[in-house]
């Protein structure tokens, strides 16, 4: 034996139903007290009797001969990248006590200059991507009294502080005793937007 079962009432988003009088009245009070948000125009709702009588023909517009472009504003130059800062007191104090770990470190002892750099702007690239926050770069103390030596130590300052590296590089400082003293630095790392 079959069941038959009778079809239910649309749900209540489906059906259209015009608001009572009652219903509209209240509904324009509730409106009128309402503050529109900052920077956002108020709606109206305009009721027109005649739509059609709004509409004007439509004429086809006259199209002009096209002109030719000039070249009237500057190119924009590329904006400078934002000046370095030094690490705080207190920042490089939890550093150096451990407070705050150091994300990530590259050592580049006994590298060239040329190796060095192109793998202290990679890591910094990554570790900008990645969104760490301190990073510690060795480069080494070099012998004393040797002039050649500790090439490293005087090259990677130079090269943070140039535009390449300033957007990845919020600041730096020379690092605690515990983590290098002067061989080392603490980078802060600008984080990747987006």
């Amino acid at each position: 034996m079959k069941r038959i079962i009778p079809p239910l009432d649309p749900p209540m988003s489906r059906r259209k139903r015009s608001l009572t009088e009652d219903e509209r009245a209240l509904w324009d009070g509730v409106a009128r007290q309402i503050k529109p948000l900052r920077g956002r125009p108020r709606l109206i709702k305009v009721e027109i009797a005649d739509p059609q009588a709004l509409v004007p023909a439509i004429k086809p517009a006259p199209v002009a001969p096209p002109q030719p472009l000039k070249r009237t504003a500057k190119p924009s130059l590329p904006t400078a990248p934002p000046p370095l800062t030094p690490l705080g007191r207190r920042e490089r104090a939890h550093l150096s006590r451990g407070r705050k770990d150091i994300d990530a470190r590259i050592d580049l002892h006994g590298m060239t200059q040329a190796r060095a750099h192109h793998a202290l702007l990679y890591f910094l690239q990554r570790a900008s991507h990645d969104g760490l926050g301190f990073v510690l770069v060795i480069t080494g103390k070099g012998k004393s009294g040797d002039t050649e030596r500790g090439v490293l130590r005087r090259q990677v300052p130079q090269w943070l502080a140039l535009p390449e590296f300033r957007a990845y590089v919020v600041g730096f400082d020379e690092a605690h005793i515990g983590h290098g003293g002067e061989g080392a630095l603490y980078v802060r790392v600008r984080r990747a937007r987006g």
